[in-house]
């Protein structure tokens, strides 16, 4: 994996250390964990910046403003990273390998990390902290994968997880001094009474509870990611590809022909702004989807695609509808009759179902 340049990077002031003291960088989800391991490093006595490091799969504007609301309540200042395009490459090539679905969370942490070691050394900062748990992700955070990831992310004893920090090899802070190993805790297993129990002692009143987990280990997303990979190759899914993976109803009609179809309104204008030099189709008398061709369809597949389509518009039972093809600054209208509803194709053409 190369090494990562941040593209943007926002740091927002907040209650920090002064001249001189000791400074460390946290990991920052806005999750309970990252709250809980950022307040205990700072009740130290340490200065400490919060570190965001925003991917594709990260959340959109909503998450956003979620983790600056979190960094103010515990009066911390926020530093967001964007690494979305080198971020690419961990989910295209992970060294470590994929998860149950298309996750490669070993390699993700690594990155995140290398990431939080290159803003520590611009600011000055002495040690990065994450609010990792022994044993809370069994294969990503047991013992052997938090050693790995402290050593290949370059961190080495300057990665502190103070959550689970006493069942861990010393680290560079404690060593110095510059923490405690009473101040540090011994939290391990998938439970969360000990970090809600924790968080109550701190004075933490509002933290988010456990969401899901990335779309990268769903079913139907990680499906759709392993097809695009096989049939277009890894490096050729860029930004705008893996955002269409998030949209619509996808289906494989050949080798070398796949169709996307819009489920409301919201999403056949996100596929009409990605549709780039794919074949879209338009319903031209009925309401109903925006349909992307992908590939190297013939006249044949368009006039397919258009009837699965037609399949999911409002066309009131009509035997035929009339739609526009959108190609290459050119446009056709055709006729299709649309697919039958119980035409067992569409459950074979289906991706991740």
């Amino acid at each position: 994996m190369k090494e990562c340049e941040p593209v943007v990077k926002d740091c927002r002031q907040g209650d920090g250390p002064g001249e001189g003291s000791i400074r460390a960088i946290a990991a920052f989800s806005g999750g309970l964990d990252s709250i809980l391991a950022a307040t205990l490093v700072r009740r130290a006595g340490v200065g400490v910046t919060l570190l965001h490091v925003r991917h594709l799969w990260s959340g959109g504007a909503e998450t956003q403003q979620r983790l600056q609301a979190a960094a103010s309540r515990i009066h911390l200042p926020l530093c967001v990273v964007d690494a979305t395009v080198d971020h690419l490459d961990v989910v295209r090539h992970p060294k470590h390998g994929y998860g149950a679905g298309v996750n490669p969370c070993v390699d993700c942490h690594i990155f995140i990390l290398k990431v939080a070691k290159r803003v520590m050394e611009e600011e000055g900062a002495h040690f990065v902290v994450t609010g990792e748990v022994l044993g809370q992700r069994p294969k990503s955070q047991h013992l052997k994968a938090l050693l790995d990831v402290a050593e290949e992310s370059g961190l080495g004893d300057r990665l502190v997880r103070p959550l689970s920090a006493n069942l861990l090899p010393d680290t560079l802070p404690v060593k110095q001094g510059w923490l405690r190993r009473e101040e540090l805790l011994s939290i391990q297993g998938r439970g969360r009474e000990a970090q809600i129990a924790l968080a109550a002692r701190l004075g933490i009143e509002h933290f988010p509870q456990p969401a899901g987990g990335c779309l990268l280990t769903e079913k139907v997303y990680a499906a759709r990611v392993r097809d695009a990979f096989r049939h277009t190759g890894k490096d050729r899914i860029g930004v705008p590809e893996f955002e269409l993976l998030r949209l619509g109803r996808h289906f494989r009609l050949s080798e070398r022909v796949k169709v996307i179809v819009g489920r409301d309104e919201e999403e056949n204008a996100r596929l009409a702004h990605l549709a780039g030099d794919r074949i879209r189709i338009e319903p031209v008398d009925v309401m109903g989807p925006t349909v992307l061709v992908e590939g190297t369809p013939t006249h044949d597949d368009v006039i397919l695609a258009g009837a699965l389509g037609a399949r999911y518009s409002d066309h009131g039972g009509a035997d035929r509808v009339r739609l526009k093809v959108f190609h290459s600054g050119s446009e056709e209208v055709i006729e299709v009759a649309p697919l039958d509803p119980a035409s067992p194709q569409l459950a074979a053409w289906r991706i991740g179902h």
